[in-house]
């Protein structure tokens, strides 16, 4: 899958084996961020800390290398700028887990769970588009609500590294309803594909 969108030399592909350096270089020898490489939602809190770093490399590229599609990269001049996990809900076992973003309802759902772009590319609308590529890469898998659980900040801008998950008027842009808040500080949005 390759997806152009208009006024943008920004091409998306799903993340595949053959894709992995790319994530790698996007992703730098620090996994993203503090040694996370996008394990955050899929493990316990003890078991994602005791892997930390290379561990946590590791089980990534082996569900990877088991052809799971773990979400979207965003390229601009075939260098990879960004990324985005997408994956049915129940790939990510923290969210089973956790108290403030456990399920709505017994529907089948995707979620987005997390958003990692380049520096030189933040604040340029990028996440917005990977989004919408995201959309596009479930729409094909035959899903029919896409999750999200941005942040929603009381004040102000949050610092780039707690905006992981997007921000609520990112998602709003994109279609996407808030459906359900149990902290102030963050939605459950969802998005109906039509």
């Amino acid at each position: 899958m390759s997806l152009k969108h208009a006024k943008t030399n920004l091409e998306f592909r799903p993340l595949t084996g053959a894709r992995w350096a790319d994530l790698e270089k996007l992703f730098g020898p620090h996994g993203a961020c503090g040694g996370c490489w996008c394990m955050w939602w899929r493990l316990k809190r003890s078991e994602f800390d005791r892997l930390k770093g290379e561990g946590n490399r590791r089980a990534f590229k082996q569900i990877v290398d088991s052809g799971e599609i773990l979400g979207i990269l965003a390229y601009a001049s075939g260098q990879p700028v960004a990324w985005c996990a997408v994956a049915p809900r129940e790939a990510y076992s923290a969210l089973e887990r956790s108290r403030t973003l456990k399920r709505v309802d017994d529907k089948p759902v995707w979620s987005v769970v997390c958003f990692f772009v380049a520096k030189s590319f933040r604040g340029k609308g990028v996440t917005g588009k990977l989004l919408k590529a995201a959309l596009e890469h479930v729409r094909k898998q035959g899903g029919t609500i896409v999750e999200a659980y941005p942040v929603d900040p009381k004040k102000g801008r949050i610092p780039d590294v707690y905006a992981y998950t997007g921000s609520v008027s990112t998602f709003r842009k994109a279609g996407f309803v808030e459906v359900l808040r149990r902290s102030e500080t963050r939605a459950i949005m969802r998005y109906f594909m039509e």
